[in-house]
């Protein structure tokens, strides 16, 4: 069984293929790895391929008028990114970069994925969840940066990052991560310096305890 063959078995988004799609798919597709802060890809590329990462974290942003990063989401194992090359984009409009060593990702044509998603109406209702899941946490992001201050979407920032990813230990929860203050940031909406004062004011409340690997955020009820 070919190293792609074997990841797709892994991959829970396929799990909805035939052996026979499952081999189609293998015999078209690549995995490849990436160091740190190497892109995967650039805003103005052409856009045609579709991956799901495998090991690693990826940032997806742009970039703006004055050069400022703007960091739109963070992708994480089993997840998909440049997913709109499916949806008619032509050109990249993001850019995608490794935010540690050793990511791999599954990478396949749009080609190929809208051939098994016409042959497997299964697929094709997983992607369209897909997309309407990034749609909704899109959604999200920006009401909180229309309603909410500064403050309160690092701490949304925290909770939701902790719900999604962290791990219990003891009574506590810990979220590994591979951001800086400034990734954090440019996730919220607001200033490294923002960031700085409002960990080191949890921190000194003893709601959270952090380093530059991971968070500790010791009562989820508390954080507010």
């Amino acid at each position: 069984m070919s190293l792609e063959r074997n990841l797709i078995e892994q991959i829970e988004f396929f799990n909805c293929l035939t052996e026979e799609e499952k081999d189609y798919l293998s015999n078209r597709s690549e995995i490849k790895v990436k160091g740190r802060y190497a892109y995967v890809y650039l805003a103005d590329e052409p856009s045609v391929y579709l991956n799901i990462l495998l090991k690693g974290t990826i940032k997806i942003g742009t970039h703006s008028a004055d050069g400022k990063e703007i960091i739109k989401s963070i992708i994480h194992p089993q997840a998909m990114f440049g997913e709109m090359c499916m949806m008619g984009e032509e050109k990249r409009i993001d850019f995608a970069k490794s935010m540690a060593d050793g990511v791999e990702y599954f990478t396949v044509s749009n080609a190929v994925m809208l051939e098994l998603i016409n042959r497997n109406k299964e697929l094709s209702k997983a992607f369209m969840r897909n997309i309407g899941g990034r749609l909704k946490t899109a959604e999200t992001r920006l009401e909180s940066l229309i309603f909410k201050d500064a403050r309160s979407r690092i701490i949304d920032f925290l909770k939701d990052s902790v719900a999604r990813r962290g791990r219990q230990v003891g009574f506590e929860m810990m979220f590994k991560h591979s951001l800086t203050q400034q990734d954090i940031a440019n996730l919220t909406g607001t200033s490294r310096q923002t960031v700085t004062s409002v960990l080191n004011e949890l921190k000194k409340n003893n709601l959270i305890y952090f380093t530059r690997k991971s968070i500790l955020v010791r009562d989820m009820a508390k954080l507010a």
